[in-house]
């Protein structure tokens, strides 16, 4: 595949531009925010690279499309892929940062830091004892790169982790990993259930009652995304303890509405979605390794499957 013209389009194109054009000096570059693209921009470019655009573009006029971010929903979900167009994904350190994220919100229930917090504005002192995190269990919604750092660090902490992805296949640091129809009979045995599934047909409002109907107050972490979640499903498992509470980073409409719910609500905490940033250093050097690997036609550890959408 001969790239010659790359058109890079992010809110952190200047950031991008400064470690990208010195270190490929024989390629042809467009730097800017989406503001100023064009379909013309689009035209002239062999490579488009971005994430998370706001408009609806015509991808099929170039040879190659990298996503800035892991996720590549914005290109693919519910929208015909002309199959002649690579579509690659950004690898950096998502599953770290996840791993972490999610590990901060559980210590945090486990060491029972609300409670102790409340305690001090009432001036109260009464001991409860915190538990161990390696008496839990935890639930990991997806087994990929992502679920498998995450099943890594919880389970070096001796937590035992369950997966569910769609094939079932067994992977390092799983207890067991289960399909999205088996899966059922372990819900009400779960103290936490983390999401890091990719948006595709199948995951759409996955998360609805018949599966936070089988958890027993559990604890929610949602990092994957968020149309993947049946906010009313979720609303009423927080009102029948189904669900203890919910760490949402991701959502269908982002920002989110002033107007919605999950705002107010007093087990509900959310982030606007800075649990995997992408840095712009991360982000350069993973599209320069790829774009290396494409000029060089090796292998793309990073290549999207545009059938499953991910």
């Amino acid at each position: 595949m001969n790239i010659k013209n790359i058109l890079l389009v992010s809110p952190m194109y200047r950031e991008l531009q400064a470690l990208i054009e010195k270190e490929a000096p024989h390629k042809n570059f467009r730097f800017m925010p989406e503001e100023e693209l064009s379909q013309d921009d689009l035209s002239w470019a062999d490579a488009l690279v971005s994430f998370n655009l706001k408009t609806e573009y015509d991808y099929s006029t170039v040879k190659w499309v990298h996503s800035l971010g892991a996720g590549v929903d914005r290109f693919l979900h519910k929208k015909d892929w002309n199959q002649e167009v690579l579509l690659t994904r950004t690898i950096c350190s998502f599953g770290q940062r996840i791993s972490e994220y999610c590990l901060s919100y559980i210590l945090k229930d486990l060491q029972l830091h609300d409670r102790f917090q409340e305690q001090q504005q009432q001036k109260i002192w009464v001991q409860s004892t915190p538990k161990l995190i390696r008496e839990q269990k935890v639930l990991v919604y997806g087994t990929g790169e992502i679920g498998q750092r995450i099943a890594e660090v919880f389970s070096g902490l001796g937590v035992n982790v369950y997966g569910v992805s769609l094939g079932g296949k067994e992977k390092a640091g799983f207890t067991k990993v289960m399909t999205l129809d088996t899966h059922f009979s372990v819900l009400n045995e779960m103290d936490y259930v983390i999401n890091t599934l990719p948006l595709t047909e199948r995951t759409e409002k996955l998360f609805n009652d018949a599966i936070f109907s089988g958890l027993s107050n559990a604890g929610f972490i949602n990092v994957g995304r968020g149309a993947s979640v049946d906010d009313t499903a979720l609303l009423q498992a927080l009102t029948n303890n189904k669900i203890r509470f919910a760490i949402l980073d991701v959502f269908e409409q982002e920002p989110l509405a002033d107007s919605n719910p999950l705002w107010n609500h007093p087990r509900v905490h959310i982030t606007p979605h800075i649990s995997a940033i992408t840095t712009p250093s991360e982000g350069a050097a993973c599209f320069l390794e790829t774009l290396k690997n494409i000029d060089d036609n090796r292998l793309l550890a990073n290549k999207v499957d545009t059938n499953k959408g991910y």
